[in-house]
């Protein structure tokens, strides 16, 4: 019996998804205030990130790859990649499940979708939250998952993810230079939300996290 039981609670310690990662991993407490210009927010964002991943307690990273870790790969900080999206919220849709790199399905919301203009181009892509019962469900902020044409290639094959802060009005600020790796990709634990193939972009989004080489 004690057999069983030790063995159930190690699933679920192991059984990590994502998003419950991105809880403890929070973004980094860069603001306005903190930040005299949007290229500076950029820059105390990556440090920021490079710092919780050398953190044991806040890094996704085995120990095998954090013992050398230097920093995370950046693309150079670039506010063309930085857009003020036209927010569309869509109150009557359903929750539905989201397949994950797991057995797992992550439970979300279309919040609304995005539209917006990328090196004069006009896109757009749907806004999740996530789901569920009150006290399960963690509602205070927006998830963009995305692909475009760098993945596979600069940036991890799977997409990037983009957590976004609720807007008061219409008007939805998104910085792909904050576009960061499902922890899938530093460890295959975690269980990640695929990105939906409505949201990618035909463009290359050279912006954000670059693809994780541990031997760099």
């Amino acid at each position: 019996m004690f057999r069983t039981v030790l063995h159930f609670i190690i699933i679920l310690l192991i059984s990590v998804s994502c998003r419950d990662a991105k809880k403890y991993h929070d973004t980094p407490a860069v603001t306005p205030e903190t930040a005299e210009t949007p290229e500076e927010e950029i820059l105390l964002f990556q440090q920021e990130m490079n710092r919780q991943f050398r953190d044991p307690e806040s890094s996704p990273l085995p120990d095998r790859y954090r013992a050398d870790f230097e920093g995370l790969d950046f693309y150079e900080p670039d506010t063309n990649f930085r857009v003020v999206a036209r927010l569309e919220r869509t109150p009557e849709a359903l929750p539905f499940s989201m397949p994950t790199t797991t057995d797992r399905l992550a439970l979300e919301v279309v919040y609304g979708v995005a539209y917006f203009e990328l090196q004069g181009e006009t896109y757009q892509l749907e806004v999740y939250q996530e789901a569920g019962s009150a006290d399960e469900a963690d509602t205070s902020y927006l998830f963009l998952p995305f692909t475009d044409l760098t993945n596979g290639e600069e940036t991890y094959s799977g997409g990037r993810y983009l957590d976004l802060d609720i807007p008061d009005g219409d008007s939805l600020l998104i910085d792909f230079n904050r576009a960061y790796n499902p922890y899938c990709v530093y460890n295959k634990k975690y269980s990640c939300p695929i990105v939906p193939k409505v949201n990618h972009l035909a463009t290359a989004v050279r912006a954000g996290l670059k693809d994780f080489d541990p031997k760099k």
